[in-house]
């Protein structure tokens, strides 16, 4: 079985897709996958599917879906499967559990090379930082399950993969300053600030990158921005590692040329 989630819902056996065209029990299949081998009680569905706006009956609503997935998984795994749907997509005391041997869980994989590229990252392996959580951002086919409407449950899952995406991106920036690739970074970075007004490791990942191509002028200019943005939305100066970090380029500091700002402060 393969699971994908950093995109449009994926979920395939041996190569069939078993995603629904019909929202709810697409919504359905993505909560048993980002919980695949465990237990979903019925009330977590509920509350996904419906929030605080359940149908009369929402247990019989689900096992309505439960047997429209069970057909889709019996077409994918054909008549002489050793498995069977209902083993597939199985039902316990304790709720409704996705399971496959050995499944190939996308977002597990991306975790995995992201744990992997950020040991080598605080090891000092540049290199292989760079490579194992460039190979882990390269796994992102668009925004977290963006077929699939989103409840609480699934909510959780979006935020949390969205932090570890924005961790990998980060540690890998971070990795290909310290290989002088400071030119090939700031678009990217432009992008992302703008996205993220308020994240300050990317605004001070940036000021240093336009620093090292001798734009000092316009790192002041991202730090300006920054300060406005914090002041207004949270009513708070940028932390003091920043305040450092633009006195130092303020001072045309040579610790700049050596030191990234998201690992230590000047």
């Amino acid at each position: 079985m393969e699971i994908g989630v950093l995109g449009p819902l994926v979920v395939r056996i041996d190569g069939t897709s078993v995603v629904p065209s019909a929202a709810k029990p697409r919504q359905m299949l993505a909560l048993l996958a980002v919980n695949a081998g465990w237990d979903v009680n019925v009330t977590t569905l509920t509350e996904e599917l419906w929030d605080s706006s359940p149908p009369s009956g929402p247990a019989g609503v689900v096992q309505t879906y439960v047997k429209q997935l069970r057909r889709a998984i019996a077409a994918a795994l054909g008549p002489d499967h050793e498995r069977e749907p209902k083993e597939v997509l199985s039902r316990s005391y304790a709720g409704y559990s996705l399971n496959m041997p050995t499944p190939v869980v996308e977002a597990d994989v991306f975790q995995q090379l992201t744990g992997r590229g950020l040991r080598a990252l605080a090891g000092g392996d540049d290199e292989v930082a760079s490579k194992l959580l460039g190979e882990a951002l390269g796994m992102w086919r668009g925004p977290v399950l963006a077929d699939v409407r989103i409840g609480p449950a699934l909510r959780a899952e979006l935020l949390r993969l969205d932090e570890a995406r924005r961790s990998a991106l980060e540690g890998r920036i971070t990795a290909d300053l310290r290989l002088g690739r400071h030119a090939e970074v700031i678009g990217e970075l432009l992008a992302l600030t703008a996205r993220f007004p308020l994240q300050e490791n990317l605004h001070a990942l940036l000021m240093l990158a336009l620093y090292r191509c001798g734009r000092s002028w316009q790192a002041l200019e991202i730090f300006r921005q920054l300060r406005a943005s914090t002041v207004q939305e949270l009513g708070i100066e940028p932390s003091q590692r920043v305040q450092q970090l633009h006195r130092a380029i303020l001072a045309a500091d040579p610790q700049l040329d050596t030191r990234v700002p998201s690992l230590a402060a000047f």
